[in-house]
């Protein structure tokens, strides 16, 4: 069993390149992610309000494959937890209580500011932002990151991106030191 735990916050869920991504990771065995019904529901509605194109049935398809996809993902068992944590946020408690109860290291979030060290590190916890994140990674295997990227590059189809446009893509997303680090392992037979 690997020795990192990551709990996946909504935000980083919400954006469908980072989630694919971040899925594609997972399964690689790396570390274990692990995530609730509750942030599902969370990117989901989400993404209901902003995107009027997508319907729930697409997002609960999608729901279902990440599910599928990640073994032992769901946290159960987290909701008594909730009310005797402290966070900026009190909507953000139930993430706190399931990185808990999976006995995560960490939560992986573009809101940082929600998740303080100072609420997180006397359970010894931290958070980290998915462009560190995902270096984290790449430092447990490089190769294994590689296959995993080059592998969901070229599974792209509707459309297609080139290492180029795959790589701006996770720019946009804010994984700059992401993007420099798979541009020196990644793609290396179309840089020539």
């Amino acid at each position: 069993m690997p020795e990192l735990t990551a709990v996946y916050d909504a935000c980083v869920l919400y954006p469908a390149p980072l989630r694919d991504l971040l899925v594609r990771l997972a399964r690689t065995g790396l570390f274990r992610a692990r995530w609730t019904d509750a942030i599902h529901d969370e990117w989901i509605r989400n993404l209901l309000e902003d995107r009027p194109d997508l319907s729930a049935a697409q997002l609960e398809r999608t729901r279902q494959l990440m599910n599928a996809a990640v073994r032992d993902c769901l946290v159960t068992g987290y909701e008594g937890r909730i009310d005797s944590l402290t966070l900026p946020d009190p909507d953000d408690r139930h993430v706190l209580a399931a990185t808990l109860e999976a006995q995560a290291q960490v939560v992986v979030t573009y809101n940082l500011r929600d998740f303080p060290a100072s609420a997180l590190q006397p359970h010894g916890l931290g958070a980290q932002h998915p462009d560190e994140f995902i270096l984290r990674v790449i430092a447990l295997n490089s190769l294994v990151v590689r296959e995993t990227v080059e592998t969901h590059q070229q599974a792209l189809k509707n459309p297609p991106k080139t290492s180029a446009q795959y790589l701006e893509t996770l720019s946009n997303q804010g994984l700059p030191k992401t993007v420099a680090a798979l541009s020196q392992i990644c793609f290396k037979s179309e840089r020539g």
